[in-house]
């Protein structure tokens, strides 16, 4: 705690946010001058937990939030000459004392002991997609260019990518490459991978980073999966792995195996591909996440995996053989819009699973499925992803696996929040609609 205090004093900190997300992933915060930083490190920062959703009843309400000191950082864009911003990621806690359980920074510490006391670190690298909008004459949001994958960027994209660095590197956060995606105005941030509760934090301050970025220009950023018809949706495909308990050695890695897979790679993606259903309501966790998951756009439909094939759900990536501990698996079906402490809890869960019960992997399909009738897919028994969120919501309802992993309080929160917001759905009545409909 010394340490922090000095570390304070020295980066000329007046205020600190101390933050933490609910249950949809949304980041959080309170913000207290920091003269009530000792006291706060000492006892905790207390808030109502019945006014974040999914968190606590009323009469359950008293929560405390204790800062992670390894996640301390200079918040880049609340700099002034009076001085400097700080934030904290916290945990969550009851009155007392014990790990509040809808805490789902909590739920992945829980998932990532029981990989540690199996001699396994999860370390997971995403591709974050997100489209950069601007508003015309008539405050419609359009795409900030009209280019394309890889193309090269104009001047002030240039200088949104030289921000987006700068800043995420105050953080600790190291880019490997922005570049362009296939959308008008859709681009993509990946940085370097690491285990997967430094992962989720990293995650969730670069979505607060864009945001910031973005304001600051007048722009729009959205990393809605789906946010206009007929482009191609956001995606947030994650490079997976596994290391030895001292964070040396990939054990995904075979050198004599024809993927450069290991058994215990086979038996992890199995049982990814065995529960993927019942966690789509996490990995893909709004209504909008569905119309992303259609074919035609690069977005994975058919429960599947392949090297070749990008239209396979888990894809097996291509690396220098003199680099064994970059072997890893892509799972391509989550998006941006998730709660990434909750999607990398069960994503490990499951993978897992797979391990522990030895689940039988299917043949690899390096043929493009889209090209696959129904016929086809039947006689290669090639299973599809759930169509909307209500058809994941009930096979979520059927896992016992997923209740483990979340935990009594935050599944049926979860499952009920979730219900709610797919009826809320239902009940719209959209533009298609009146055109197609009301001269029927």
């Amino acid at each position: 705690m010394e340490e922090i205090l000095k570390r304070v004093k020295e980066d000329n900190i007046i205020f600190i946010n101390f933050q933490f997300t609910d249950i949809h992933g949304q980041l959080k915060e309170m913000t207290a001058p920091v003269n009530r930083l000792e006291d706060i490190l000492k006892s905790g920062l207390w808030f109502d937990g019945s006014s974040i959703e999914g968190f606590a009843r009323i009469h359950e309400s008293d929560l405390f939030l204790k800062p992670d000191l390894s996640t301390y950082s200079i918040i880049p864009w609340l700099t002034t000459p009076e001085g400097n911003t700080a934030r904290f990621i916290c945990d969550i806690y009851t009155p007392d004392g014990k790990p509040f359980p809808g805490d789902p920074r909590y739920v992945l510490k829980k998932t990532i002991q029981k990989a540690e006391e199996k001699g396994f670190i999860y370390k997971v690298g995403p591709e974050v997609e997100f489209y950069l909008f601007a508003s015309n004459k008539d405050f419609e949001r359009v795409p900030v260019d009209k280019k394309g994958y890889f193309d090269l960027a104009t001047e002030d994209i240039h200088l949104i990518s030289q921000d987006i660095n700068t800043y995420l590197k105050t953080f600790g956060i190291e880019v490997e490459a922005i570049h362009h995606e296939v959308g008008p105005g859709q681009y993509e941030v990946d940085f370097r991978y690491s285990d997967a509760l430094t992962t989720s934090d990293r995650l969730i301050t670069l979505r607060a980073t864009i945001k910031a970025i973005a304001q600051k220009r007048n722009l729009h950023v959205t990393f809605m999966p789906k946010p206009v018809m007929g482009i191609p949706g956001s995606g947030m495909h994650v490079h997976q792995s596994l290391f030895a308990i001292d964070g040396k050695r990939n054990l995904f890695f075979d050198s004599n195996n024809p993927y450069g897979l290991s058994e215990l790679a086979y038996n992890f993606m199995a049982g990814q591909l065995f529960h993927i259903k019942s966690i789509m309501p996490v990995l893909c966790s709004t209504v909008n996440s569905y119309k992303r998951l259609i074919a035609g756009f690069e977005a994975p439909v058919y429960i599947s995996w392949a090297r070749i094939n990008r239209s396979a759900l888990i894809r097996v990536p291509k690396w220098f053989q003199d680099k064994p501990n970059s072997a890893r698996i892509e799972l391509r079906c989550p998006d941006p819009a998730c709660n990434p402490y909750l999607a990398f809890a069960v994503m490990l869960a499951t993978g897992l699973d797979g391990i522990e019960k030895k689940i039988p992997l299917p043949e690899p399909v390096e043929e493009d499925l889209y090209q696959f009738d129904e016929a086809m897919l039947r006689k290669r028994n090639i299973d599809t992803l759930p169509a909307s969120l209500f058809e994941a919501l009930m096979e979520m309802k059927k896992s016992q696996l997923v209740r483990e992993v979340l935990g009594d309080h935050l599944y049926e929160r979860y499952i009920a929040i979730k219900t709610e917001e797919w009826h809320e759905f239902r009940q719209q009545v959209t533009r298609w609609e009146i055109e197609r409909y009301f001269d029927i």
